[in-house]
């Protein structure tokens, strides 16, 4: 009875209640008095925090490394991991260590959870899944490693592999230390350390690019021509968003606009390096080497538009997803040119999809703007700093002005429900807006409407 009944559940519902009780048991093990230094931790605090790790998005109540033990620390890592490579992949992996047949069912789960839209060699996806993410992230704790082995001498390689793991799957958290005051201060000391930056823009574009982009790469071998219509698009987008928003950066913060710009006290090549850091990280990692407040209004609303853009389908990373920006966009030229179909290398969109991206979006932006207008008629915050944070935890990137840090429990009760919508993001909207109805079935006279 209880397998029929778990066949029958929507793949979304199992997928919610599956990263639902991973933050559940996080929970509870954020608040046992081994696991924070003051031995006491509030529930609201502990579920906020063990939300932003299994969703990986990186917002925090306090600093990781000042009030959480080494054993919270852990807990946190554990729960990044888990919400990086998706609740099903764990499952999955757990049925093939226990050499347990994987159902037509569950197979169906893990398509839909990892971004995949070929339900055959699910299990081949799985070992790539899990065999690349722990490559990457070694490798990634290896280089890591080497770039701050002269600033810290102890816990050396423990702060490598959590850092590789936090970047991979785009979570944010850090466990360097902080500053004064609630702002987070993230990797704003190592602003000039070129080693550790490189190396975590690496893993941050690797790990938001999307299980289906690599293995789509490996079985293409490398080569442009055979690669699929999504890699094309998402190796192209990724391009254009890390060289476009990199060079208005360093426009926007190279000299001072009043008392701000990040850039304006940094040698050149500094101003370089973070600039192209901070045009990666808001998709939809949450680090930042520079102090976010510092920059200018058009330097944090470039932040903000990155955040909702996100990375992209099938990843780690969160937002609207890039797929999505760009089939809207490529659907405003099409439509401008008057044309009818929306080609992209040389395929056809499909309209379907395109009535998706476009739900999807506007989802999005209704969902921020009733957070932001809930929010500023109680809180005592700038519009700014409450868009950023709203964009910030529904897209999970975990960039943020301060105001998680200090703002009243019921804004940390909305944060937690956006981050929660924004890892499950696309599927729950799909599933609960675009399913298919018998309305097409019969097709209704046309309407006459006028618009622009």
């Amino acid at each position: 009875m209880g397998l029929t009944r778990r066949k029958n559940m929507p793949v979304v519902m199992l997928l919610s209640i599956g990263y639902f009780t991973t933050i559940i048991l996080a929970t509870i093990l954020l608040m046992l008095p081994f696991a924070s230094r003051e031995g006491h931790t509030s529930f609201i605090d502990a579920v906020l925090t063990a939300t932003s790790a299994t969703c990986v998005t990186g917002l925090i109540a306090f600093d990781t490394a000042a009030h959480w033990t080494l054993f919270g620390q852990i807990v946190i890592m554990l729960a990044i991991q888990i919400g990086g490579l998706g609740f099903m992949t764990i499952i999955t992996l757990l049925f093939m260590v226990i050499k347990r047949n994987i159902g037509l069912y569950n197979r169906t789960v893990i398509m839909q959870s990892a971004g995949s839209y070929n339900i055959s060699g699910t299990t081949k996806l799985i070992r790539r899944i899990i065999l690349g993410t722990l490559a990457f992230e070694a490798i990634g704790a290896v280089l890591i490693y080497f770039s701050i082995k002269d600033t810290y001498t102890e816990k050396t390689w423990y702060y490598a592999i959590f850092h590789s793991i936090s970047a991979f799957c785009n979570a944010g958290f850090d466990v360097f230390g902080a500053g004064s005051g609630f702002a987070p201060v993230s990797l704003t000391p190592f602003s000039h350390n070129y080693g550790l930056l490189f190396t975590l823009m690496g893993l941050i574009i690797i790990g938001g690019s999307g299980f289906i982009v690599w293995s789509d790469i490996i079985d293409s071998r490398f080569k442009w021509s055979r690669f699929q219509v999504h890699t094309k698009i998402v190796v192209v987008a990724n391009s254009v968003l890390i060289a476009i928003p990199a060079i208005l950066f360093f426009i926007f913060e190279f000299t001072k606009v009043g008392t701000n710009a990040a850039f304006a006290d940094m040698p050149f090549w500094d101003k370089i390096v973070n600039a192209l850091f901070m045009s990666v990280t808001p998709r939809t990692a949450g680090f930042n080497s520079v102090d976010l407040n510092s920059m200018t209004a058009s330097g944090q609303l470039l932040t903000v538009f990155l955040m909702l853009i996100g990375g992209n389908s099938g990843s780690t990373a969160g937002g609207v997803k890039v797929t999505t920006i760009v089939i809207i966009f490529a659907t405003l030229i099409s439509s401008a040119r008057g044309q009818e179909n929306v080609v992209m290398f040389k395929r056809r969109i499909n309209e379907k999809l395109i009535k998706q991206s476009l739900s999807l979006l506007i989802a999005y932006l209704i969902i921020i703007l009733t957070a932001t207008l809930i929010i500023g008629s109680y809180e005592n915050y700038s519009l700014m700093e409450i868009l950023f944070e709203v964009v910030s935890a529904i897209g999970t990137v975990g960039l943020s002005l301060g105001l998680t840090g200090t703002c009243a429990v019921a804004t940390k009760i909305i944060i937690i429900i956006l981050m929660y919508i924004g890892r499950l993001g696309a599927l729950t909207l799909f599933d609960l807006l675009l399913k298919d109805t018998n309305d097409t079935i019969v097709e209704k006279p046309e309407g006459k409407v006028l618009v622009g």
